[in-house]
């Protein structure tokens, strides 16, 4: 079988899980997925089967929008709520003003350096490998753009937002910068993955829904 499955990937499941239960359902060793979600994150995660994983690099390079929710005053070593706490800070002085203020702030193209707890490679070593040794190291910042940054709704200290922004944005960093922005920290507390170039969320199957009906071709270049 080739083609891909539009997954909405739930909480606790890693990546790697998602591709290992398809793995088995299909009987198929060559299932592979574009674009990892940590386990706390949930939404579209694009699996690839057959000869479709040599798209990898296509769908990777897609645009991406997210849903997510930032706590403020509160930073932790993975820059989210699973994370150890490093510090814990007062935002009862900061108005919904001053967020929307700050969050306009990374409208556009931005430098932002990859967290610690990232799959990006360095000296031939994921990050998160080095993290989870207790290792930090300098990592050099990336160009990236944010296309779209909305403020959805804040409830002190929580803010939600939605995003729209372009390959290699670690959503968890763009809230710590808020954060340090406003001179509180911040960390994730919900994060979902609404759209996959032109896959949406309303599209995606349920991971212990999927059969074959599921599967479909794909060819093209599109991006939204």
């Amino acid at each position: 079988m080739d083609g891909i499955i539009v997954v909405n990937k739930p909480d606790g499941l890693t990546s790697h899980d998602v591709v290992a239960k398809v793995r088995r359902k299909f009987n198929m060793k060559r299932v592979g997925h574009a674009g990892t979600l940590d386990p706390l994150a949930t939404g579209v995660l694009v699996v690839l089967l057959g000869k479709s994983t040599k798209l990898f690099d296509e769908f990777v390079g897609f645009d991406k929008a997210y849903r997510a929710t930032l706590i403020l005053g509160r930073k932790t070593t993975s820059a989210d709520i699973q994370g150890e706490t490093i510090s814990e800070k007062s935002v009862d002085h900061i108005s919904s003003e001053e967020i929307k203020k700050v969050f306009k702030q990374f409208v556009g193209e931005i430098e932002q350096v990859p967290p610690m707890v990232s799959a990006v490679k360095m000296k031939g070593k994921k990050l998160y490998q080095l993290a989870r040794k207790g290792v930090v190291i300098n990592r050099p910042a990336r160009n990236i753009t944010i296309r779209k940054l909305e403020v959805r709704s804040i409830e002190m200290p929580q803010v939600e937002f939605y995003v729209e922004c372009s390959k290699g944005t670690y959503v968890r960093q763009l809230a710590e910068d808020i954060g340090e922005a406003l001179g509180c920290g911040a960390c994730i507390c919900q994060i979902e993955r609404t759209k996959v170039g032109e896959f949406e969320i309303n599209e995606a199957v349920k991971i212990e829904d999927i059969n074959e009906s599921h599967i479909r071709n794909w060819q093209g270049k599109k991006r939204f």
